[in-house]
């Protein structure tokens, strides 16, 4: 998908500012969050308006919700704090997880690795470039009604 990858002259490293590089509301931009996991890390994609439920996050994972310092980020993804992607990662095993929270929209755009770039992707073509492990349902602050949807 490297053909697909853009590269703007403005930086794209918060969600507002990615959104406003590419040109769409700030809910499209899939936002890649790192949390620790013993000597690792886990990653989640969620839509760009949405916020992790600890709650449902600890219920989950069955661990609360630390995220990794912007220098752990580094060195387990391969990726800056801004440009972290769910793909392309510098340590083999990292496992992936994609919310609920993208599937209302027909494409969404991650970083792909810098704070300037993006890719407009499917969910399902995030879900797969990612080898995501499951669909989950840990977010909040996203919809309208307090009723999850269902997972696929």
């Amino acid at each position: 998908l490297e053909e697909k990858v853009m590269e703007m002259e403005l930086s794209s490293a918060t969600v507002e500012l990615a959104a406003e590089a590419v040109g769409v509301i700030p809910a499209r931009i899939a936002k890649t969050l790192s949390f620790k996991k013993d000597d690792s890390c886990l990653l989640i994609v969620t839509a760009g308006d949405a916020k992790i439920d600890n709650a449902r996050f600890k219920a989950k994972f069955g661990m609360k919700a630390k995220m990794l310092t912007p220098e752990e980020v580094m060195a387990l993804t391969g990726h800056p704090v801004g440009g972290v992607c769910p793909f392309a990662l510098k340590e083999p095993g990292i496992q992936v997880f994609t919310d609920v929270s993208m599937k209302r929209f027909e494409t969404v755009y991650p970083a792909c690795g810098s704070g300037n770039s993006a890719i407009e992707l499917t969910c399902e073509q995030l879900y797969e470039t990612a080898g995501s492990q499951e669909w989950v349902d840990i977010c909040k602050g996203w919809q309208q009604e307090n009723e999850p949807l269902p997972l696929v």
